[in-house]
């Protein structure tokens, strides 16, 4: 039966979502349904419970019609029919694949899951080709998964353009699953956050902008949230020298972001400290990076959108859990005031850094921020950074690589990221690189490595001198930066890469003592 809730509306860029029912008086409306594969030769249709009561509903015309239009409908495709139902101005059937295939442990993830985001996203991209106003989706037995997979594939970035593309309002087909629609929305919004934090232009999202930004998000929030957006002075009270050294070569002001989040009812007792990499323009400073493709470094700044998000999301979810956030934030440009090749600064730590490549700036902020984390006595530090190229020629754009000492978060990290679709691999944190980074002939540390090869661990190995903390892990997101085609329900752009999966990261440990 098609029975709904009332409505609840939330709007998003590029997505607006409800509950909603077949009594709405709204004509312009579309219905995503799913259908299976069938191992059974004899019927190769297999509709979900969904489908199969529109099925009734129309007198058997879905199947029909199906039956007629070809090849059964393979995993991932859609197909669209008009005339149906009066209500309906199109629906479109979408292939699920196998039902129920459970965990595939070749590709780390789980395979139903990310099936149904997959489908679900086929259908909305194509209502929203149709300018359908209003759709209505089946939870195809995993209602988060398709809201999921519903309003990250109708996001896109148009906020400085004129003519706009068509919004298109999503809900959840039925009552069943309510609550888990609702979750897979608020880890979509998160994700579509940090994809507009990092798509926007770098003069529409300076340091001072993104702090804004995130303030006015966690406004709504209660006094669980306080948020500090720290000056220039204060980032030099501190000794913040690697990262200020990074500022030096830029007109706008750094600031030093730190959220709050008690979500414990009490003090701020062993929090999870996320630290993400602020650089909301990167032009490699002095060590000038090539034009082609610099327009990309707007979104190098990645690891502070992406923790930044993961926060506001575990906010809306009210998890049960002590967070504290950290975003460095600051521009790398070059000027006579920057920082150039040979320049010693010394970090938060006391330890002094020879800065040969003035590019590779990302580690000199987060060694500051790491360096600060510690003083909250966490429970656990994350840092988040969009930190070498090395990582995309290891990893492309499969998964997040981790470095981490802790098998704890690597193994709770994993297994979050199964359940996400958004993957992490663990890289390797050996002495082989420590002495590569060691080997400086003016300071304690380089901030590279001494040949080309392995530069993602040779970063690793540099943050790794700033931590102490027992439970500390680095997760390197260059390669997970951008979309191309290769997640089918991302569009192309910025990817908001890995928000779900630090937001089910954050979600385990909520149930969990500290280890």
């Amino acid at each position: 039966m098609f029975v709904m809730a009332r409505p609840l509306l939330r709007a998003v860029n590029g997505a607006r979502h409800v509950h909603a029912s077949f009594s709405s008086l709204r004509t312009k409306k579309g219905l995503v349904l799913g259908v299976y594969e069938n191992s059974q030769a004899s019927d190769p249709l297999l509709l979900t419970n969904s489908a199969e009561d529109f099925n009734k509903r129309v007198q058997s015309k879905l199947k029909q019609q199906l039956s007629r239009s070809g090849c059964p409908l393979k995993k991932g495709k859609s197909r669209t029919f008009h005339g149906l139902d009066e209500e309906f101005a199109a629906v479109v059937l979408v292939g699920l694949g196998k039902q129920s295939p459970g965990i595939d442990k070749l590709e780390h993830w789980d395979e139903g899951k990310e099936n149904v985001r997959a489908a679900v996203a086929a259908g909305c991209k194509q209502m929203q080709e149709l300018e359908v106003e209003e759709v209505q989706v089946d939870s195809c037995g995993d209602a988060q998964a398709a809201a999921e997979g519903a309003l990250l594939s109708l996001y896109f970035y148009d906020e400085l353009k004129q003519k706009k593309k068509p919004k298109v309002s999503v809900s959840l087909l039925g009552s069943a699953g309510a609550d888990a629609w609702q979750k897979g929305i608020l880890l979509a919004e998160g994700q579509n956050l940090a994809r507009l934090l990092m798509e926007a232009p770098a003069n529409h999202m300076t340091p001072s902008i993104f702090s804004e930004r995130i303030q006015e998000k966690l406004k709504v929030a209660n006094d669980q949230v306080k948020v500090y957006a720290r000056s220039k002075s204060w980032i030099e009270e501190k000794k913040m020298g690697a990262f200020l050294s990074v500022t030096r070569g830029s007109e706008e002001a750094p600031v030093f972001l730190e959220i709050h989040y008690n979500g414990k009812g009490s003090d701020l007792k062993d929090p999870l400290v996320l630290v993400g990499k602020g650089i909301t323009f990167d032009s490699g400073g002095i060590s000038l990076k090539p034009s082609a493709g610099m327009d990309n470094m707007r979104a190098d700044m990645g690891g502070a959108a992406t923790i930044c998000s993961a926060i506001i999301t575990a906010v809306a979810l009210k998890l049960p859990i002590n967070i504290i956030g950290l975003a460095p934030l600051c521009e790398n440009m070059p000027s006579g005031k920057a920082t150039k090749p040979g320049d010693v600064v010394t970090a938060a730590n006391g330890k002094t850094i020879q800065v040969d490549n003035t590019d590779a700036e990302g580690r000199l902020v987060l060694a500051d921020a790491l360096c600060y984390a510690h003083t909250f006595n966490p429970r656990a530090i994350i840092n988040a950074a969009t930190l070498t190229g090395a990582i995309m020629v290891a990893l492309g754009s499969a998964a997040t690589g981790v470095f981490t000492n802790s098998d704890w978060i690597w193994t709770e990290l994993k297994e979050a990221s199964v359940v996400t679709g958004d993957r992490v691999w663990r890289m390797p944190l050996f002495q082989h690189y420590t002495k590569q980074i060691m080997e400086s002939q003016l300071a304690d540390v380089n901030n590279i490595g001494g040949t080309r090869y392995g530069g993602s661990c040779t970063a690793a190995a540099f943050l790794r001198e700033f931590v102490t903390a027992e439970h500390w892990a680095h997760l390197d997101i260059a390669g997970v930066m951008e979309n191309k085609d290769e997640v089918p329900y991302l569009g192309k752009g910025m990817a908001g890469r890995p928000t779900r999966t630090l937001v089910e990261f954050i979600s385990r440990l909520a149930e969990k003592d500290a280890p």
